[in-house]
C-alpha cells in the first residue's frame, strides 16, 4: 500500500509513455481531459471519446495549442446510446490494431429527475455502468493485443449507498433517489473491475484491470448533473474541500501508466475522508468486493446490453 512512497505519487514518477495508445471517454473535460493533457504531451497517441463534437474539437485544439506535436484526435461516443457504442468500438477497431490503456471515465451525476438512456436504462446506471461495460467489451480485442490496461474511474461516493447494488430495482423505476443511484452506479464500477480483474487472473491474461478514484475535485461534474438545490452546496464544498481537476487526474494516470499497478488495484488519494492527499493504493468498502454481487451485476450486465464478453 505504500510503495508509492510518502507523498504519493506524482506526474514525475510516471514512466515514458511515448508511442503507447490510450482512449479516454470523456476526455474533453474535467479529470478525463487533464489525464489526455500529461498524455498527448508525453508522447502518447490519445484518443478522446466524447459525445459533443464540439467540445471534443475545442479540447484537442487547446491540448494541440500547448503541445503542438501532440497526437490526439476525437472520435463520437454516446455512452447513454448502445448503438452509439458500437459505433465507436467499431471504428475504433477499423483505425487502430491495439489500445495500450482503455481509461473509463465519463460519467454523470445525480440528475435531480430519472432520466432514461436510448435503451432505457436509468441514466446513471447506463452511462457510468452499462456503457462502460459494453464499450469495454467490445474494445478488449484491442487491449489484449497491447498487453494493455482496463482502467475504470469510480467514486469515493460508493461508500454512500446502499452498500449493496439493489438489483431488484436496478433501474430506479420503483424509487429515484439522484445521490443513491449515483452510489450504486460508482459501486457498480468496482464491482465490474473486480469481475474482470477475476476472469484475467484465471485466463491467465497479461491485461490488467485497476479501478480509481480522484478523491473530491472540483470539475463540471457537480453543476452539470445535480438539481439547483445541490449546486450551492458543491459551490461551497469545492472552496473548502475541492482539489483541482489536475490532480483529480493523478489516479487515473497511475492506473493507467504505472508499472506498478496492479490488476484489481484501487488508487486514489489517501487523506482525510479520501478527499485529497497522497495518491496511493488504498481500499475500496468490503462490499464493493463482494464476488457474487460482482457475478451477478456481470451477468445482468450482459443480458442489459446484449454483449457477451
Amino acid at each position: 500500500m505504500q510503495r508509492f512512497g510518502i507523498n504519493g505519487w506524482r506526474v514525475e514518477d510516471m514512466p515514458d509513455v511515448s508511442g503507447r495508445r490510450y482512449a479516454i471517454t470523456g476526455g474533453n473535460s474535467g479529470i478525463g481531459f487533464e489525464a489526455a493533457r500529461v498524455l498527448a504531451g508525453a508522447g502518447a497517441e490519445v484518443i478522446i471519446l466524447c459525445r459533443s463534437p464540439e467540445k471534443a474539437d475545442k479540447a484537442v485544439a487547446q491540448i494541440k495549442a500547448e503541445a503542438p506535436q501532440a497526437d490526439i484526435r476525437a472520435i463520437g461516443l454516446d455512452l447513454a446510446d448502445l448503438s452509439s457504442v458500437a459505433q465507436a468500438a467499431s471504428l475504433l477497431t477499423k483505425e487502430t490494431d491495439s489500445i495500450d490503456g482503455l481509461l473509463l471515465n465519463a460519467g454523470i451525476m445525480m440528475p435531480p429527475k430519472r432520466e432514461v438512456t436510448q435503451d432505457g436504462f436509468e441514466m446513471q446506471i447506463g452511462v457510468n455502468h452499462l456503457g462502460h461495460f459494453a464499450l469495454a467489451g467490445q474494445l478488449f480485442p484491442l487491449v489484449e493485443k497491447a498487453q494493455g490496461r482496463i482502467v475504470s474511474v469510480a467514486s469515493i461516493a460508493h461508500k454512500y449507498g446502499r452498500k449493496r447494488i439493489n438489483f431488484k430495482d436496478l433501474q430506479s423505476e420503483k424509487s429515484y433517489n439522484p445521490v443513491l443511484a449515483y452510489s450504486q452506479s460508482k459501486l457498480a464500477n468496482l464491482l465490474f473491475t473486480h469481475a474482470v480483474s477475476r476472469r484475467l487472473k484465471k485466463a491467465d491474461s497479461a491485461v490488467v484491470a485497476a479501478a480509481c478514484h480522484p478523491g473530491y475535485s472540483a470539475t463540471n461534474l457537480q453543476f452539470t448533473g445535480p438539481g439547483k438545490l445541490w449546486k450551492p452546496a458543491f459551490g461551497l464544498m469545492n472552496i473548502i474541500f475541492a482539489q483541482s481537476a489536475k490532480y483529480g487526474a493523478y489516479p487515473t494516470l497511475l492506473a493507467a501508466t504505472d508499472p506498478k499497478a496492479r490488476s484489481g488495484g484501487y488508487y486514489g488519494p489517501t487523506g482525510f475522508q479520501d478527499m485529497g492527499g497522497p495518491v496511493r493504493e488504498t481500499e475500496p468498502e468490503t462490499f464493493a468486493r463482494d464476488n457474487k454481487a460482482a457475478d451477478q451485476l456481470w451477468q445482468v450486465s450482459e443480458e442489459l446490453t446484449r454483449f457477451s464478453w
